[in-house]
């Protein structure tokens, strides 16, 4: 499903942080974000990819997982499956005209107490809400649950968990998290409830220090990066080490180095569910197999022999992938196909990537938030190498691949769904 038409009407409602509207429908229909225990994850980036690997090793050791995350690459259905599988167009379809029909008599009854005017709901909030029904009525045993945007004030906050994960900080979504390292690490950390272990990646200091003071406040036990747990090696063959657990040779096929450290933040994320999640044990075995089965698309993903897409869409993430580019070689001239949502700091993102490639082509994906290909060139003049505005996706990825050479996408998840179409 490429969208609805309930989903459509609540775009105009834009982003609107906060968990009153969400906790209230939610009430209203039963309360089915509880049915089920919840690993919640948050992140700056790398979220997604512990939400993958976490979900195919929770597979692995035999339990029915639900899996919530944002944004979709090329369908809606993306955002919301069971077992690895999305959920079908008839029974989202039925979920989404369920709560349309069911937030009019809420709102009739709570809007004037929240203050709230227009719709009743984001299209986040819905889709949040579309997720938990379908996972309550599935009865699954867990389910993984992706932030989407901070932490403190997402709609999936909302959740009583079972464990928690903050995969990273980095600076992204200022304007509504706060300017500094410090700020957004609050934000993040802001999904920590009493008693719940929370486990945190590798952090900058000044966010390590807020997650630490604002864990030892609510009394979360905290597991914390080189310090309690540490994953190191190649994709191919590394070790994770867990307190006293030392686990050799294991694999995983997610491209990157970065993403053996989300691996470990997931597999410790899923230990950490030991004794709070019913019946459940880890098993080293188990792990193993889901490790190696695990899959994200979009993320450092070679389409063909020439095309790498990559959803990076901040510094941080164009950092990681400068590592990978700077560990490749023999690919020829390579060209980055850059496009990003307007308001993203382009010239970051393109500097770090610049000694990595020979040009840089503007692009854009009929997302309605895409910045324009002239835009974004204009934002790059003086890069260290050569940068040309090349038209909307569907003309500027053949150009881009003319001749021999790699071509590197990057810039926006919405962009790289939309080469995986073409």
């Amino acid at each position: 499903m490429r969208t609805h038409p309930v989903l459509q009407k609540l775009v105009g409602a834009g982003v609107r942080l906060g968990l009153e509207r969400t906790r209230s429908f939610l009430g209203s229909i039963g309360d089915p974000h509880l049915a089920a225990p919840v690993l919640h994850v948050a992140g700056t980036n790398g979220k997604g990819s512990v939400c993958a690997v976490a979900s195919s090793v929770l597979r692995a050791h035999g339990l029915t997982v639900g899996t919530f995350t944002s944004p979709h690459l090329q369908r809606l259905n993306e955002r919301v499956a069971i077992d690895g599988t999305p959920i079908s167009d008839p029974q989202l379809s039925a979920l989404l005209e369920e709560i349309d029909s069911r937030a009019g008599a809420w709102a009739a009854e709570h809007m004037g107490e929240l203050g709230e005017a227009g719709a009743p709901l984001t299209y986040y909030e819905a889709m949040t809400a579309a997720a938990f029904l379908h996972f309550a009525r599935a009865a699954v045993d867990v389910a993984v649950i992706e932030v989407g945007m901070g932490g403190r004030l997402d709609a999936t906050n909302v959740v009583q968990p079972a464990a928690c994960a903050i995969v990273s900080i980095g600076l992204d979504h200022t304007a509504e998290l706060g300017p500094d390292i410090a700020s957004i690490a609050a934000e993040k950390a802001g999904i920590l409830k009493p008693g719940v272990p929370v486990v945190v990646g590798p952090v900058p200091r000044d966010a390590l220090r807020v997650i630490r003071s604002m864990a030892g406040g609510v009394g979360a036990p905290a597991r914390i990066w080189a310090e309690d747990y540490a994953a190191a090696g190649k994709p191919r063959r590394w070790r994770w080490t867990s307190g006293e657990r030392v686990v050799d040779d294991l694999r995983i096929e997610l491209v990157g180095q970065h993403q053996v450290e989300n691996a470990g933040v997931a597999l410790t994320a899923v230990e950490a569910l030991e004794g709070r999640l019913p019946g459940f044990q880890f098993s080293e075995p188990a792990a193993r197999m889901g490790l190696s089965a695990a899959r994200h698309p979009g993320r450092c993903e070679w389409l063909a022999p020439d095309l790498l897409v990559d959803g990076a869409h901040n510094v941080d993430g164009a950092r990681r992938l400068a590592e990978l580019l700077g560990q490749m070689t023999r690919y020829g001239r390579r060209t980055l196909l850059l496009g990003a949502s307007a308001g993203k700091d382009v010239r970051s993102i393109a500097a770090a990537l610049a000694p990595h490639v020979d040009r840089v082509l503007t692009t854009r994906c009929a997302h309605p938030r895409a910045a324009e290909p002239g835009a974004v060139a204009e934002a790059l003049v003086g890069l260290s190498c050569p940068v040309m505005p090349a038209g909307p996706i569907e003309q500027a990825l053949p150009l881009a691949r003319e001749g021999e050479g790699t071509v590197i996408v990057v810039g926006s998840l919405f962009l790289v769904g939309a080469v995986r179409e073409l």
